[in-house]
């Protein structure tokens, strides 16, 4: 029986790569800058529009320093899972932190300390 191999197979990645994503990263880090330090755009538009560089920035260092376009299909398959495990962790603790503050919203800050301190046990 053959025992099975992994896949060692890496693609020499051409250094141009890492350049030109560099390039873009600083490129987009300067053009988010740009647009808060001269206050071009209303602040409720320019939040929006610093979120959208964002999201450029991250497309450019998923492709050009994560290699995620290129290659097998693991690697795609590896981050979407990630991306799903960070997203159930970070919903999940936002609805814990509403449902506290709502069952616990009538109460002053002594109560709640007093609250605290009796159930503390728990």
């Amino acid at each position: 029986m053959k025992k099975p191999q992994l896949d060692h197979h890496h693609s020499q990645v051409k250094y141009i790569s890492y350049f030109v994503g560099f390039g873009l990263s600083i490129f987009t880090t300067l053009l988010a800058y740009f647009f808060v330090v001269n206050e071009l755009l209303p602040k409720e538009m320019l939040i929006y529009v610093v979120m959208a560089i964002a999201v450029v920035q991250l497309v450019v260092q998923l492709v050009f320093f994560l290699h995620l376009g290129r290659g097998n299909r693991w690697k795609v398959a590896t981050f979407a899972f990630a991306v799903i495990v960070v997203l159930v962790v970070v919903v999940g603790s936002l609805w814990i932190m509403h449902n506290l503050d709502y069952n616990m919203m009538n109460m002053s800050p002594d109560q709640m300390t007093q609250y605290m301190n009796e159930n503390e046990g728990i």
